[in-house]
């Protein structure tokens, strides 16, 4: 129970990826809350202890800012900010005018910052870390989710930035993430059929659950990451095969 006794919060813990991470923080004894615009369909339990759910819009800094204080009252602390709201609909850059776009950012890379603002003061008094949820979106192109891309490569250099400027008493980190298996998978991939073709292009051969993401983030987060700050975790399964490797047509023989 190596985070026993400490506070930990989500946002967009309510599902997939963060339903995932906030499972894990409870197994490893923290006291979770997930916040999000809609309550979960069911709550969030893990080992006979469940999440607490706050709704809460991230774009909003007086939420944000209410959201904390009310923290305050029942916690009496935080030493875990874990900043994974976000996503994106898929629309080519000339689908959509630039307003739309701009959405995206706000919501994948602004809103990240305000809450990690916001959150600065208590997580210095605990000696606590923020754990950003990143994309391997943000390192290489990402046509159909540009906007994406570009936030979440901004996100991963504002915890870098965060990390120097916030130690040695705040520690920030990134878990930059490929695919993951979630409740969506089948929206983005079909039946169970297409999601294995889509794991099958991955070097480890399948998608990653979001469990090994929570475990990921609790190492962060933990005691066992004293001295891990300002770092990016790539968490995708060894990425993607090169294009070129199949495509190549040389006589691997001679």
């Amino acid at each position: 129970m190596e985070l026993d006794g400490r506070v930990a919060v989500v946002t967009g813990g309510t599902r997939g990826v963060g339903a995932g991470i906030a499972r894990a923080l409870l197994r490893a004894g923290a006291r979770v809350v997930v916040c999000a615009r809609r309550p979960p369909d069911a709550p969030v339990e893990e080992g006979g202890s469940a999440a607490e759910f706050a709704p809460l819009d991230l774009r909003d800094p007086h939420a944000v800012e209410t959201f904390l204080t009310g923290l305050d009252a029942t916690h009496g602390r935080l030493d875990v900010l874990v900043n994974n709201a976000g996503g994106t609909p898929y629309r080519l850059l000339g689908e959509g005018e630039a307003e739309r776009h701009a959405r995206v950012v706000a919501l994948n890379l602004t809103a990240p910052l305000t809450v990690s603002l916001a959150a600065y003061e208590r997580l210095r008094a605990a000696r606590g870390s923020i754990v950003m949820i990143g994309s391997v979106s943000g390192t290489r192109p990402s046509p159909g989710t540009a906007a994406y891309g570009a936030a979440k490569a901004g996100l991963e250099n504002l915890a870098r930035s965060m990390a120097v400027e916030w130690a040695p008493h705040v520690r920030v980190n990134t878990l930059v993430l490929g695919m993951v298996r979630t409740e969506l998978s089948r929206l983005h991939y079909g039946d169970e059929a297409g999601i294995a073709a889509v794991g099958a292009t991955v070097p480890l051969g399948r998608l990653a659950e979001p469990s090994e993401v929570g475990e990921a983030a609790v190492f962060l987060a933990s005691d066992r990451a004293a001295y891990v700050t300002g770092a990016s975790l790539l968490l995708h399964g060894g990425g993607e095969r090169p294009a070129f490797l199949d495509a190549a047509t040389v006589n691997k023989g001679s």
